[in-house]
């Protein structure tokens, strides 16, 4: 007899998948057999016009909007379509919402023609959501079985503030099991798999944003990061993606165990196909002050009008290099993206580059592992336990396998969050003493403005393998913002690990293994990380986009 949580899934993937069957016109059928590497594939069967529009970034599709030269209609379909077959190749998608999509593109085709403006900044721009982001009337089950019966009573807040802004919302993206994996795995919605490589993962937990742009079903879309899910997802698929400082953007209507508290804040951010697409999202967010209706939320607006130049105080530009963090070594591939980098930008006039020694990493892991579950797992386990689903390998990872989880007393958790303080005050020493000089304009003179670091140990994992989060987990901790672009891609003939090479510890020991097979790697983006200091996320994106005007990034441009 079928346990009852299959036939739960199976209702799921069933409601899933039949929205697909209406697509229209309806989608060739896929190469047989299917290559590994999928990405070409949507370019030999949609149509020019399809791609065209598709592949285009999203500022290049809001002037084309709001000037009438594409129509919200026909962006809308052509997105539709992409994503269905995105889908079909790498299982992305939890729910395909044609119906309320063309209904929405046509309500502002109709404006812009009678009102002959848009309706507002993000006019007819396809947005995509990750699904326990609430839609109203919609399924939200942050993939868990015994939730999968979970209806909205109301469109998350910042949804409701993308919508008013002009957004369609199109299609919604999968996530992992109890949301907490590197990577996305359910029993509900399968395994979702890399564009580059449909034997490695995608990333997670926002890995169906990061597979669905992966293949240019969408140019921006909305995903969270407690511990690396916007990051990850956005350095394994060549994209860019930001954690911003928590309570800067909301939450409100975010469906998810709070597992005994919230003494690491999940935050929402933006993955994009462009750099000027996070910026295009903050921005939109914040000028709607969203901190009236969730008044947790820092009341701080978006800083788009002070350029680089003042924001830095007529300083040099000084950035900091992390090569590694000093317990898991990051694959040659990784490192080769670092020094191209820091190549590139020591050529750069009024730009100093440094070394960064990182401070008691591992000590921050102990710090925040034992932080995500305070009440020993109690509510996540009840979650998975209560509809007989099996947990997937990565959930007994975090949880089960994690020697820091435990049930933890009042005193206990006030202690840890002390010691959580205490590292956070630490490294803002580290970081002051950086500086070299005096007090100037309330700054530090000559302290680092960012640094640049790996965005994980490796580029995309094998299936259940992504068991280092330090590398992005340890700016939750200390709540940095932290932006990940891509750089290049891994070079199979050259990315090989020295022959002297000595893992430092276990840890390090799966991670080198990992890099065995080096062929399972070729052609994978590598992203890099800037991370800045709370509340300097808007500094942090216009170093990057100060970079970017001085180096042709990416590198080879085909990432």
């Amino acid at each position: 007899m079928e346990p009852s949580w299959k036939k739960t899934a199976s209702k799921v993937q069933d409601h899933r998948d039949q929205p697909l069957q209406n697509i229209e016109p309806v989608l060739p059928d896929l190469p047989s057999p299917l290559p590994k590497n999928v990405v070409a594939v949507p370019q030999q069967l949609l149509s020019p016009r399809e791609v065209e529009i598709t592949q285009s970034p999203p500022e290049h599709l809001l002037s084309h909007l709001a000037a009438g030269k594409w129509s919200s209609e026909e962006v809308t379909r052509c997105f539709l379509r992409r994503a269905a077959l995105a889908q079909k190749l790498v299982n992305c998608v939890t729910e395909l919402l044609s119906e309320r999509a063309l209904a929405r593109a046509r309500e502002l085709d109709r404006h812009l023609k009678e009102k002959k403006q848009p309706i507002g900044p993000l006019h007819g721009l396809p947005i995509s959501v990750k699904e326990h982001i609430g839609m109203k009337g919609l399924t939200c089950n942050a993939g868990f079985v015994s939730w999968a019966d979970n209806v909205a009573a109301d469109d998350a807040l910042i949804l409701k503030i993308l919508w008013r802004a002009g957004c369609v919302f199109y299609v919604r993206t999968t996530e992992p099991q109890s949301l907490m994996h590197l990577e996305t795995s359910s029993n509900l919605c399968g395994i979702t798999v890399n564009p580059r490589n449909r034997d490695l993962t995608s990333g997670g937990s926002s890995g169906g944003e990061g597979a669905l742009q992966g293949l240019h079903g969408s140019c921006l879309g909305i995903g969270s990061d407690i511990g690396g899910s916007i990051r990850s997802p956005a350095a394994n698929n060549g994209l860019y993606g930001l954690r911003p400082t928590a309570r800067r953007l909301p939450k409100e209507g975010i469906a998810g165990p709070i597992n005994g508290g919230d003494n690491i804040y999940a935050t929402l951010g933006p993955l994009s196909t462009s750099l000027e697409g996070l910026e295009l999202f903050m921005e939109t967010v914040l000028a709607a002050k969203p901190w009236f209706t969730e008044p947790s939320l820092v009341p701080t607006p978006w800083q788009k009008s002070r350029n680089l130049a003042d924001q830095l105080h007529g300083k040099r530009l000084k950035i900091a290099v992390m090569w590694d963090d000093g317990v898991v070594i990051p694959h040659p591939s990784v490192t080769r993206a670092l020094t191209m980098m820091v190549d590139r930008l020591k050529a750069i006039e009024n730009v100093d580059i440094v070394d960064w020694k990182p401070h008691q990493h591992a000590h921050a892991w102990e710090i925040i592992a034992g932080l995500y579950y305070v009440d020993g797992g109690k509510e996540t386990a009840e979650l998975i336990d209560s509809s007989g689903e099996p947990w997937r390998p990565l959930s007994e990872f975090i949880m089960k396998e994690n020697p820091y989880v435990r049930d933890r007393t009042n005193v206990d958790i006030q202690n840890l969050l002390q010691e959580r303080d205490r590292y956070r005050d630490e490294y803002a020493s580290k970081w002051n003493a950086t500086a070299t000089g005096d007090v100037l304009n309330g700054d530090l003179d000559g302290m680092v403005d960012v640094i640049l670091c790996p965005a994980g140990p490796g580029p995309a994992p094998r299936l259940d393998c992504s068991k280092y989060w330090c590398y992005t987990s340890q700016w939750n901790l200390l709540d940095y913002p932290a932006l990940v672009f891509p750089v290049t891609k891994v070079d199979a003939a050259v990315d090989q690990w020295p022959k002297d090479c000595s893992p430092l510890n276990e840890q390090d020991k799966f991670n080198h293994d990992l890099y065995e097979f080096i062929e399972d790697y070729a052609d994978i983006p590598i992203g890099l990380q800037l991370v800045g200091r709370r509340f300097e996320d808007e500094k942090v994106l216009r170093i990057m986009k100060f970079i970017q005007s001085r180096i042709d990034l990416p590198f080879g441009h085909s990432v």
